[in-house]
């Protein structure tokens, strides 16, 4: 990986290319991000930047947050994140990443904390069929359905598909194509869905397995 960077997601909307095709696209709001601390094979083991984003008010940071900060002459920045980034070591403290360390064409993969979904049934949850629509079956048709056998075991199995939470997750998507950087809105615009929410925090970084 030596491209990363934190945004946030602003939402969606559609572009046309050249040939007169519609793609939908993400806007996410990527950077800028300071480089607030450098990690070292001789110091911690392995090589490694940490980034910040999106300035907040002092006081909202504890004392320990605001003196790790100072160390980069950082000011008070709300979301760090950990990259390890092959150029590293060239990289200093207090160093600006901005949307345009990605280029038109390039590949990306995007990690997003997926909408909170609330206590849901398994067919939301797990994509599970309905119940028949006729008489002995039911009243509830929309339930988990069979438990599994009677006498033995006797008890529901390890791993049986049921009602619960769903969402709040962290999910990523791999090898997106970015349509367009715009360096003057400091924006980049994601072919396809990315996980998320409006205003939720991201983590862009140039695709490995592309």
């Amino acid at each position: 990986m030596n491209k990363a960077i934190i945004g946030k997601k602003l939402g969606m909307t559609q572009v046309f290319m050249q040939d007169g095709t519609m793609v939908p696209v993400t806007v996410v709001q990527a950077g800028p991000c300071t480089v607030v601390q450098k990690k070292t094979v001789e110091r911690d083991g392995y090589s490694a930047i940490q980034l910040g984003f999106e300035e907040v008010a002092d006081r909202k940071l504890n004392k320990p947050e605001q003196g790790h900060l100072k160390k980069a002459n950082a000011g008070s920045l709300k979301h760090l994140k950990e990259f390890k980034l092959d150029n590293a070591d060239a990289l200093e403290l207090g160093a600006k990443i901005e949307c345009d360390v990605f280029a038109e064409g390039d590949f990306v993969d995007v990690t997003g904390t997926t909408k909170g979904r609330g206590f849901t049934g398994v067919i939301k949850r797990w994509n599970q069929g309905r119940l028949k629509e006729t008489h002995g079956v039911g009243p509830v048709h929309r339930e988990v359905g069979s438990m599994g056998a009677n006498s033995t075991p006797s008890r529901v199995l390890p791993g049986k598909h049921m009602p619960g939470q769903y969402g709040v997750e962290q999910v990523t998507v791999l090898n997106l194509s970015v349509i367009k950087v715009d360096k003057e809105r400091g924006v980049l615009l994601i072919k396809g869905a990315i996980p998320g929410a409006k205003n939720s925090i991201v983590y862009v970084r140039n695709a490995v397995k592309k």
